[in-house]
């Protein structure tokens, strides 16, 4: 289901993203939620949450990276 606001993310989502990478989570999420809601449109056989979730963390991954150290996403330079 799409989420009205990031404190409606999952845990795992809010728990390692700073606010911004939330909040583009959330939108990656919730247009992908509605874009995939066929299941021709999604790939491998996956739900629609699944394909969701994919795209957000695809989304974020574009702006943020994860130090592997520490485990904390920070904005890409």
């Amino acid at each position: 289901m799409p989420y009205k606001s990031i404190s409606q993310l999952p845990e795992s989502v809010k728990n390692v993203l700073p606010k911004h990478a939330q909040e583009i989570y959330k939108e990656a999420y919730n247009s992908a939620w509605e874009e995939y809601d066929l299941p021709e449109e999604r790939r491998d056989n996956n739900s629609r949450e699944e394909t969701a979730h994919r795209v957000a963390w695809g989304a974020v991954k574009k702006s943020y990276q994860k130090d592997e150290a520490s485990g904390k996403w920070h904005k890409k330079d």
